[in-house]
């Protein structure tokens, strides 16, 4: 959550302050109820006092559009040290832990990222944008640390993301009452860990 959309980028320098009252604007109409089916591209620019050329220079679409929305609504996330494998995992796990509990209490977040869900294109826009982006910086921490030979070489790279993230996301995203403690990233990470370290 916090990518910014690639496909966006357009010919013309692009205003942040304009995008930001764009997507602002967005984020206001579905805090009203409105729902995303019947968010246009021309209700979106009266709101946002822009004409609708303005948002289709810097989105192809809805879809686009929507998916910078979702990735606005979380937290960025937060730099990665680099001073340890460990600690860089605990941090990312933490943004998880954190974004799974604002889910909970954010009724606007879980109705939008219900919603698109329905959308398979937006869908996919926020799983490129969003998802992958995290993924790829997992997969940057595991290259360090097999490098460094820290972790095992023997194990596909994808497999050890999955089985690092497996734990946080199965308690954020599938089970809506799982608890997520304090500690929960370090319990995680220090646990998946053990099994990915080189063998003797």
């Amino acid at each position: 959550m916090g990518q910014r959309n690639q496909s966006a980028t357009r010919g013309r320098p692009r205003s942040e302050a304009v995008e930001r009252a764009i997507v602002e604007s967005v984020l206001r109409l579905l805090e009203e109820g409105v729902p995303l089916s019947e968010l246009s591209i021309e209700r979106i620019a009266r709101h946002a006092s822009v004409g609708k050329a303005t948002i289709y220079r810097r989105w192809k679409g809805k879809e686009e559009l929507f998916a910078d929305v979702l990735g606005a609504v979380g937290e960025p996330e937060p730099p990665l040290p680099g001073t340890s494998i460990r600690e860089d995992l605990v941090i990312t796990f933490e943004a998880i832990r954190r974004r799974g509990l604002v889910k909970r209490t954010s009724a606007l977040l879980h109705g939008l990222l219900a919603q698109a869900k329905s959308y398979p294109k937006l869908w996919d826009l926020y799983y490129d944008t969003v998802v992958e982006a995290q993924r790829r910086r997992i997969l940057e921490v595991l290259a360090r640390g097999t490098d460094a030979g820290e972790l095992r070489d023997d194990l596909d790279p994808d497999l050890m993301v999955d089985l690092l993230c497996g734990p946080i996301l199965s308690r954020v995203i599938l089970q809506n009452d799982a608890p997520l403690p304090d500690g929960l990233a370090e319990t995680i990470a220090d646990a998946v860990l053990e099994g990915l370290r080189p063998r003797p």
